[in-house]
């Protein structure tokens, strides 16, 4: 039979507070009250086959939780020595237009591994956010290569310009062709550069700096 902890762990939230209302309204102890509303919920088979079966789906529970949390160590063990290895510089990028297409402004952080901090924030002429997306990534990448940087991570909230950087979706856009050329040609002269896309709160810094706008420290 079971112990009194088993039968707590394997009984739903409504068959333990059934268990307390019948342990309260006579004279049975928690395990018998337990035991006597597991049997009512197993008919019209046995309390052993309720059992076997719950200890088979706590175990593939059990498993699942381990997995998703290795699953996550991993990942984060990934990013950690694959995305920010300590020879690297980092950097930022963001563009914004107001109205769009309006006025552009372009803001872009480049981090050192010593992590000095080298800000771009500038007026871009007029154009769409694609565009000033796009003209804050050059910026970042001519920072670079001033900087005589040769490892690269570049960090990006545009999937528009980022996919079409890299291809991602085996379609180019057009209109911004000439811009990705650009890229392309600037990111040939450092030797190892990575674009990876982050959502916009993690982005706040270069955000910030394409508004016009000072922000201390950066947001990872």
């Amino acid at each position: 039979m079971s112990s009194l902890p088993e039968l707590r762990a394997l009984a739903y939230k409504k068959e333990q507070a059934a268990a307390r209302r019948l342990q309260r309204l006579g004279s049975q102890t928690e395990e018998q009250a337990l035991i006597t509303v597991l049997q009512q919920s197993a008919a019209p088979h046995t309390l052993e086959s309720l059992l076997t079966t719950r200890r088979a789906a706590q175990t593939q529970q059990d498993h699942k939780r381990f997995m998703r949390r290795q699953h996550a160590i991993e990942q984060k063990q990934k990013r950690q020595q694959h995305i920010y290895p300590t020879d690297a510089w980092v950097g930022w990028f963001d563009g914004s237009a107001s109205p769009n297409p309006g006025r552009m402004h372009i803001g872009a952080v480049l981090q050192a591994p010593d992590q000095r901090l080298f800000e771009i924030s500038a007026d871009a002429g007029q154009g769409d956010s694609s565009m000033a997306e796009y003209l804050a990534l050059h910026a970042l990448l001519k920072a670079a290569i001033e900087h005589k940087v040769s490892r690269l991570l570049i960090h990006g909230d545009s999937r528009v310009v980022i996919d079409d950087v890299l291809g991602s979706h085996g379609k180019r856009a057009m209109a911004l062709a000439r811009f990705r050329m650009q890229a392309q040609a600037l990111m040939t002269q450092l030797q190892d550069v990575k674009l990876i896309w982050i959502p916009r709160h993690r982005n706040r810094h270069a955000d910030a700096l394409s508004q016009g706008r000072a922000i201390s420290g950066i947001e990872q």
